[in-house]
């Protein structure tokens, strides 16, 4: 009888790298992964799988996570940078504003120029790690010629006391002017301003504006047609020259009612040329001849006043 051979059990298939070799899943997405070494950025699944951020989002934070530090990250840079519309990569700041993934805030540097700061945390609600970003290397001085003296060995082993930061001073605001209110106010000329102010739209899109913004302009509006000032000329007055884009439509509409606001009209008393005085020399009776003459005294009318010589002179003849 022959001797039975025992035969072993093929080897198993080698496993895809990134999977388990028990589990092979039959459909959805199957990982490849390969080891990063350099030229990457962490991005955690709170943010890659986040539930009400949309897609350009997500891919907004990974993207400006992945910046250097001072990094331009402004709405311009954005727009030339990927192929979505301004209002799109606009309505993505303010959800990742929103969900505390970005903080934008407007600063004033030491040249006094205004800039936009904007901070972004890779994960919102944690305490911020104690690293602080690298500050500008001093520019190296050149040594003097002469050797200086040695320090005291008490202050070489002393440490340095660490620079105080300071925050350069910021010029004070100068508070805007109030806005106009008009003498007479009626329920007519308040619905008209209020009308003219939610029509601005038609020939302004960017000059839309908010119930609450109509309410507080509208007191304003009714001076300038108070003071007899013809529709038209009004909206020609707050729609010229608009800056791009429009930021804050009611502060300027605000600044511009205040200050481009017409003096009142002048009445017809005004504009009538002051009247000459005219001396008026009253009526006397002549003491001879009671006859009516015009002087500033009594006395003797002209003809009187002629005869008398000449009556005195025969008298005395």
């Amino acid at each position: 009888m022959d001797t039975q051979q025992v035969i072993a059990p093929p080897c198993a298939p080698p496993s895809s790298p990134g999977t388990r070799p028990d589990v092979t899943p039959t459909s959805g997405v199957i990982h490849v992964n390969t080891r990063h070494v350099s030229g990457f950025t962490v991005i955690g699944n709170h943010l890659a799988q986040h539930h009400e951020l949309s897609l350009v989002a997500i891919g907004l934070a990974a993207h400006i996570q992945s910046l250097p530090a001072g990094a331009k990250v402004g709405i311009k840079v954005l727009t030339d940078r990927f192929p979505e519309s301004e209002a799109r990569i606009t309505a993505a700041l303010h959800e990742l504003e929103a969900k505390g993934y970005l903080d934008r805030s407007r600063v004033r540097l030491p040249s006094g120029r205004m800039v936009t700061r904007t901070v972004s945390y890779n994960q919102p609600g944690a305490k911020p790690s104690t690293t602080a970003a690298p500050e500008p290397r001093p520019r190296p001085r050149k040594p003097p010629t002469t050797p200086a003296a040695p320090p005291p060995r008490e202050a070489a082993t002393q440490p340095a006391p660490a620079p105080v930061h300071v925050p350069p001073p910021t010029a004070p605001r100068t508070p805007p002017q109030p806005l106009p209110q008009p003498h007479a106010p009626t329920g007519e000329l308040h619905r008209t301003a209020s009308a003219f102010l939610a029509d601005l739209r038609r020939h302004a899109p960017q000059l839309t504006l908010t119930e609450g913004d109509i309410a507080t302009l509208t007191p304003g509006i009714a001076t300038w047609l108070e003071r007899d000032s013809h529709p038209d000329t009004i909206r020609h007055a707050l729609t010229t020259d608009l800056p791009v884009p429009v930021k804050h439509p009611a502060k300027l509409l605000r600044h511009r009612i205040t200050t481009l606001l017409p003096p009142p009209l002048p009445g017809a008393a005004d504009l009538t040329p002051p009247r000459r005085k005219v001396l008026v020399i009253p009526l006397q009776n002549c003491d001879t001849c009671e006859r009516a003459f015009r002087a500033t005294e009594p006395g003797h009318c002209r003809d009187c006043r002629t005869e008398e010589p000449a009556v005195t002179h025969s008298a005395t003849a």
